[in-house]
């Protein structure tokens, strides 16, 4: 299982929140610390002893802090093989091993969701961070690394649990979710960059999934890419499937056609139109008004599907959408 113990670590983070027990637990282990800029000052005031990376590497931050560990003082120990070749290059060098990188990269994204302010955008664009997870991803077979806040529970469960160690499995599952970040992070930029770019190039990254009741038949499984809680308020019923979704994105299609229309009443079935119907407002009575009639008819075949309980072989019942209940549209 190749179990390591960490004797040494590099910490640099954006957000501190949720730091403050892996440190601990470090120090509980003898770990010798290096660090820099706010993340240092973060950990000093803990109390707890951190060397300084320009202490390491002999140089200050420069250039408003857009170079800090960019050095072979630093990737050198992070990027050694600990076999007799490489470590003889450390000891020439005096370059000391590193075996625990923490990361949490400068938020991107976060940014250009705010802001359209170029100049701040690209400032947020981490170079320092995103190399150093892809050189401990690359070195897993004797480094570890934490590439994002989200990892910092599976780092202290090792920590906890294997008396400050971590086994090969441990550090290639981090490196696994080191690259995960590290291609979002680029994708997210590479996307920004191309904006009105004409370049008909398709690159999307989604960290979330919801597992679906089924997929397009029960024997199937499916699984939504995406948040569906920001798009769905749930009231009731059973979890959604593959074709309650595609039935859905169909409605949805439907109504932007009615979106400056009148109130506008449909039901589908496995993506069909079984009917449309549209009037001035929702209530109000329909005798002697041919349009007004229409939607009732609409309406007394919805509620006789409805009250058959099940539309077809399938068991699925019909999607109903109005136009006022779609604001996405």
């Amino acid at each position: 299982m190749k179990s390591k113990k960490i004797t040494s670590a590099l910490i640099s983070v954006y957000y501190k929140d949720g730091l403050e027990p892996i440190i601990r637990e470090l120090h509980k282990h003898n770990v010798t610390i290096y660090s820099t800029g706010g993340t240092q000052s973060f950990i000093e005031s803990l109390g707890v002893p951190v060397k300084t990376v320009e202490g390491l590497t002999g140089y200050p931050s420069i250039l408003d802090g857009r170079v800090k560990t960019l050095h072979p003082m630093v990737f050198g120990g992070i990027l050694a093989i600990r076999e007799e070749a490489h470590q003889a290059q450390l000891a020439q060098f005096k370059i000391p091993e590193i075996d625990l990188v923490v990361v949490d990269l400068y938020p991107f994204e976060e940014t250009v969701a705010k802001t359209q302010d170029e100049a701040e955008i690209i400032e947020k664009i981490d170079i320092g961070g995103i190399s150093l997870i892809r050189a401990a991803a690359k070195n897993f077979g004797d480094v570890a690394v934490v590439p994002s806040k989200d990892e910092y529970a599976f780092l202290l469960d090792c920590l906890q649990k294997k008396d400050g160690c971590t086994d090969l499995e441990d550090r290639r599952e981090l490196a696994r979710r080191g690259f995960k970040v590290s291609s979002h992070y680029d994708t997210a930029i590479f996307n920004y960059f191309n904006r009105g770019s004409g370049e008909l190039s398709f690159k999307h990254s989604i960290h979330q999934s919801e597992v679906l009741r089924y997929g397009e038949n029960p024997h199937q499984s499916g699984v939504f890419y995406g948040d569906l809680s920001k798009m769905f308020d749930v009231l009731n019923g059973k979890a959604l499937s593959y074709n309650n979704l595609v039935d859905v994105d169909a409605a949805v299609q439907l109504m932007r056609e009615f979106q400056h229309s009148d109130p506008t009443f449909a039901i589908l079935k496995h993506t069909n139109a079984c009917g449309v119907a549209t009037r001035p407002t929702l209530g109000g009575g329909m005798e002697g008004r041919p349009r007004l009639r229409q939607c009732e008819r609409l309406w007394r075949h919805f509620r006789l599907q409805w009250k058959c309980g099940f539309g077809d072989s399938t068991g699925d019942r019909p999607t109903v959408l109005r136009s006022a209940d779609c604001p996405w549209v």
